[in-house]
């Protein structure tokens, strides 16, 4: 395993480039895709919901109905918290719903969505993402009968693929990842890289 030395400091062993972990550039560059296209799906998220973009967001269900877009007053997660989320945290969920959620799960969308897309603080993006897709998981509750699969759907395969992307480091190809490691303060704080 080669250390770069480029990125070292006197105070901090050599930081660990993509080029170590997966030698293959084919093999990169198929994880720099996926990293796009994983970030694109966070942001996407963000924007359609935002914005009301008519695809998962929908249109207006009648003519003179309101916007579902958050900037017209929807609710991102709320209506999903109170009227989609089943099993037995249902009642949690929508307890929980509230304009606070609908910040900080847009703040999420946006936030991984974006950092996913530049290759940069993958680790924090790993675990917020994870987060999110845990928690969708559990309130869609896998286990009732008629379900896709009990175990793993989308939401387990996004945050296993968010993981994968940290701990490859895949922001170094077609990323922003490499200049981001060599950051004083990402060298000093190692869980921003």
């Amino acid at each position: 395993m080669a250390i770069h030395p480029e990125v070292s400091t006197s105070t901090h062993p050599a930081t660990l480039v993509e080029d170590d972990l997966v030698t293959s550039a084919v093999g990169r560059r198929v994880l720099a895709i996926t990293r796009l296209a994983t970030g694109f799906i966070f942001l996407w998220a963000f924007l359609d919901k935002t914005f009301g973009l008519h695809y998962s967001t929908g249109a207006p269900v009648t003519e003179g109905t309101p916007s579902l877009a958050w900037i017209d007053g929807g609710t991102p997660s709320q209506g999903f918290m109170k009227f989609a989320a089943v099993g037995p945290f249902k009642d949690t969920f929508a307890s929980m719903a509230s304009p606070v959620t609908d910040w900080l799960f847009m703040l999420a969308m946006l936030g991984v969505g974006t950092a996913v897309m530049l290759g940069i603080g993958l680790r924090v993006s790993a675990v917020a993402g994870s987060l999110v897709m845990l928690l969708m998981w559990v309130a869609e509750w896998p286990f009732i009968q008629g379900s896709n699969n009990p175990l793993i759907d989308y939401h387990i395969i996004y945050a296993l693929v968010l993981i994968l992307c940290a701990t490859l480091l895949a922001g170094d190809t077609w990323g922003l990842g490499r200049r981001w490691a060599k950051l004083g303060i990402v060298q000093r704080q190692r869980w921003l890289r």
